[in-house]
């Protein structure tokens, strides 16, 4: 008579991925915008481990959560042992469809960066399917499944352009503008993305005590740059992102300073993709279509 004793129960995979990633970030909110779950669901996942285990792997704060003594000893194994899985995993994948690149990028890049540059790419590159997600901030790309990042940073990956930024208008709107005072009395668009950059500027030209700048706040940049085009005032361009609107006339620079910021359109990748995979070829081809305005990194 055969004997089939009921095995122990695994901890859940999703469970201990949850740990993982709150227990490195601090929070179970961060952990749960990073794994694209709620905050009730990483809880969830955290409580199903502690009653697995019969103690707590988190000291609950109001406003942050604290590693116990066991969950800290654990933390640095579960996350070289994600590590190690993201790595096959990536290495599956070029194997198994190795002409599939997925990009994460801000939705303004993806728009007015990205976006012209796909039909060229698809015409040098057939073979390779291009999939784009815009985020507001840059993923983790050894937690999520992307396998570029393309985002204004000031210190992961390659620099591909510099940012460089000033007041650009319509040109009939431009016609009033002369001198950077003249901003007074003409609206001054904002986008919450980039809700410094009017600072930067102006003390730049030693205006920051002078001019308040006043005007609609955009949730995107793409509406700002559309209302700029219509007329209904003056906004903070990025060179990298509106050169051809610049280079058509539809927008005009009325002023000729110009600041460089330090967080460059950079574009980076995880380390150890073969060398014929996809991904290093995709990123290699948009990091030359930047022209003369590549970076040295």
């Amino acid at each position: 008579m055969s004997v089939s004793p009921p095995r122990p129960r695994s901890l859940p995979l999703t469970a201990l991925r949850a740990f993982e990633a709150a227990a490195r970030l601090g929070s179970f909110a961060a952990a749960a915008q990073e794994l694209g779950v709620t905050p009730g669901a990483v809880s969830a996942h955290i409580k199903t481990l502690e009653d697995a285990l019969g103690a707590p792997l988190f000291h609950r704060r109001a406003k942050a959560v604290e590693l116990t003594a066991p969950g800290a000893r654990a933390l640095p194994e579960f996350t070289a042992a994600f590590d190690q899985l993201a790595r096959a995993v990536q290495t599956l994948r070029d194997e198994a469809a190795p002409a599939v690149v997925h990009i994460a990028t801000l939705p303004s890049v993806a728009q007015f960066w990205l976006s012209p540059r796909l039909p060229a790419l698809r015409q040098a590159m057939p073979e390779v399917a291009i999939s784009v997600t815009a985020l507001e901030t840059p993923p983790n790309l050894k937690r999520t499944p992307y396998d570029l990042c393309l985002f204004f940073d000031p210190s992961q990956g390659q620099p591909v352009e510099r940012d460089v930024i000033f007041p650009v208008c319509a040109p009939n709107l431009a016609a009033q503008l002369s001198r950077p005072e003249d901003l007074r009395n003409v609206p001054c668009l904002t986008d919450t993305t980039w809700d410094r950059d009017w600072m930067h500027w102006l003390a730049a030209v030693d205006l920051s005590e002078k001019v308040t700048p006043r005007g609609p706040v955009y949730s995107l940049y793409a509406l700002a740059v559309e209302e700029t085009l219509n007329g209904a005032g003056v906004l903070i361009g990025h060179a990298a992102l509106l050169a051809p609107l610049l280079q058509s006339g539809r927008l005009v620079a009325p002023f000729a300073t110009k600041v460089t910021l330090p967080d460059a359109l950079r574009l980076w990748r995880l380390p150890g993709r073969g060398s014929a995979a996809a991904v290093n070829q995709v990123a290699e081809w948009l990091k030359s279509s930047a022209g003369e305005e590549i970076l040295q990194s």
